[in-house]
Parts: C-alpha cells; structure tokens; sequence
C-alpha cells in the first residue's frame, strides 16, 4: 500500500467510531529526495485518542520517540535529533509527522501509535528515499568496450542496450545507500555503428548514445 506524501485526513474524515480503522495498516513510501514528506497517523477521532507516539528508526541511529499526551497536552521528544523531522502542526490538532528536505538517511521504519478508549491503531512506513541517478556513457581505456555507467542512485537503476551486446552488468553500493551501476558491453557486429544505453529509475528514464568506431 502507498500513501500520499502531501496531505491527510483531517478530523472531518475520521469516524466517531473506529470501526472503520484497520488496527495495522503498513505502507511502503516512496519519496524524492529534496522534497518534503508527511506521514500520517491512523484515521481516528481526535477526541477518542488519549496517546499518540510516533517511533522512528534510521539507518544506523538508535531508536527516537516523539509522544503527545492528550490528558495534559505535553509532547515529550526522545533521543531525536534530526531537526527536519517534526510534528506537521501542533500536536493536539494533529499527530502527523513531517519530513522538511528529505535526505537519504530519512531511509528508516516510522511508526504512528495511536492509543484509544477502543485500542490501539498503526500505521507502520517503510520509507524509501529515491535518489536519480548520475548517467554517462563512454569507453573503455583500450577502445574496446562500451561502458554506461549510473552513480549515487537509489533504488539501483537498471541498465539495458540497443542493439544487445556482450554485456557485464555490476552494482556497488556506497555507503550512503546509494549504488552505481556499471555495464560494459562489447560488439563484433562491424554493422553496428551506434549504440544506445538505456537507464531505468523510479525517478525518470533517459538514454545514451555511442557511436562505435567504424572498421
């Protein structure tokens, strides 16, 4: 399930009951780096909820907790020190959570806990921060192959030919989570006089084109 990264139910849109609320919804969100991101809170009435806690865990950092209690209106922060990561508004007019220039290392599981008079509630992101791609194409020291190569994407891009060739795909992941790509193609075609790398990405799709050298 994907979830819109912009908006999300107001107070209008909840129900009195929360018969309607799934206990746990988990969501795989995808979101451009650079943008801003807002997660939402299961949809119930503010009125029924008494705690509201968002658990967030990124890559390589321990585990930070935001919680607001409704009873006596103190929001209480711990071990969170990524300041673009705050409340989308005040906390008792609503639980959202937003993400201010997303940055790889917003890559984590962000968890809203909604406690009720009827239950519990979640909604459980896997957030996934996309990352496009640097793209070229060039050859080989020696002149023989024809490398197209991605950089600091993320997800991995996928790399393909016109025409195929004798090709060699290999990622390498950095350390920030990104990855290169790099394919490395050979033709003995003499009639092949062009070739074209074509680079597929969640973020957009591009091609590149080498001329061969002739004879």
């Amino acid at each position: 399930m994907t979830a819109s990264a912009n908006s999300c139910m107001d107070g209008k849109q909840m129900t009195e009951n929360n018969s309607s609320a799934l206990t746990e919804v988990n969501i795989l969100e995808s979101v451009p780096m650079g943008t801003r991101a807002v997660l939402c809170c299961p949809p119930v009435l503010l009125a029924k909820v008494m705690l509201m806690t968002w658990k967030i865990t990124l890559r390589g950092q321990s585990l930070c907790t935001r919680a607001h209690k409704k009873e006596t209106n103190k929001t209480i922060d711990t071990n969170c020190t990524d300041g673009r990561i705050t409340w989308a508004s005040r906390p008792d007019l609503s639980p959202d959570l937003q993400i201010n220039e997303v940055a790889v290392t917003h890559d984590g599981i962000y968890i809203c806990e909604t406690a009720t008079f009827n239950g519990n509630f979640y909604n459980v992101y896997q957030l996934q921060v996309l990352v496009p791609p640097e793209a070229n194409i060039f050859f080989s020291e020696n002149k023989t192959l024809v490398v197209c190569e991605t950089a600091a994407g993320k997800p991995a891009a996928q790399i393909s030919w016109t025409p195929e060739g004798h090709c060699v795909t290999k990622d390498e992941e950095n350390s920030d989570g990104t990855v290169m790509v790099r394919s490395t193609c050979s033709y003995s075609d003499s009639n092949v006089s062009t070739v074209t790398c074509l680079v597929s990405h969640l973020t957009g799709n591009r091609s590149l084109s080498q001329g061969l050298p002739s004879g």
